[in-house]
């Protein structure tokens, strides 16, 4: 006999359509878990992945956070980013710079403390929009990265400017990254759209 349980991703997203959950409470838990381990694991590599800058490095998590909260949707998609961030708050080295920084509570405190709530508010908000149909036309796709983007952001740029002015937060925290952010917007709509082809070719939308 097995016992029900609600899945943590819409069957409307691109995570709940290529792997369809079930009536089973043990096959859902077996499957979030996998999913958000993945999603860890990639953002983890992601924060590796950097060009260092004064203060905020250039990193390709944003991306990853965007990609994740649009396939695995709001709740799915913030359970994974919350235990990314739980991961590093329990001092394992998933962030950015660490090393040579110690992760644990205190780095939610640096000034890219505010990135990392950032990415939490993203995450949510790119998978409410996905279930709404918006991860599926090229324009909406490109206003929803966008938007994620932009939340990322505000974020960040509000925490830093509790240390400098907003106008210096805006010259280390942003001005630097609006090209890569740029090109970063263009590679999640191209991969969505990809993903999105490559699932109804399959017959699965």
């Amino acid at each position: 006999m097995t016992t029900s349980a609600p899945s943590l991703s819409s069957p409307s997203t691109l995570v709940g359509l290529l792997w369809p959950s079930r009536d089973d409470a043990r096959f859902v838990a077996l499957r979030a878990i996998v999913l958000m381990v993945v999603g860890t694991a990639l953002l983890t590599v992601s924060a590796k992945v950097q060009v260092p800058l004064p203060y905020v490095p250039m990193t390709l998590q944003t991306l990853v956070v965007l990609m994740i909260g649009a396939t695995y949707g709001w709740r799915l998609g913030g359970a994974t980013v919350a235990l990314y961030l739980a991961e590093g708050a329990m001092g394992m080295p998933v962030f950015a710079n660490t090393p040579p920084l110690a992760a644990g509570i205190g780095y939610f405190m640096s000034p890219t403390g505010g990135f990392l709530f950032g990415f939490l508010a993203a995450a949510l908000v790119m998978g409410f929009m996905a279930e709404r149909g918006w991860d599926r036309s090229l324009l909406r796709v490109i206003v929803m990265m966008s938007i994620g983007h932009a939340v990322i952001f505000a974020f960040g740029l509000s925490q830093l400017s509790l240390v400098m002015p907003f106008a210096k937060a805006w010259t280390v925290g942003a001005a630097p990254f609006v090209a890569a952010t740029i090109v970063k917007t263009a590679l999640a709509v191209a991969l969505m759209q990809a993903a999105w082809s490559v699932t109804r070719r399959g017959g699965k939308a």
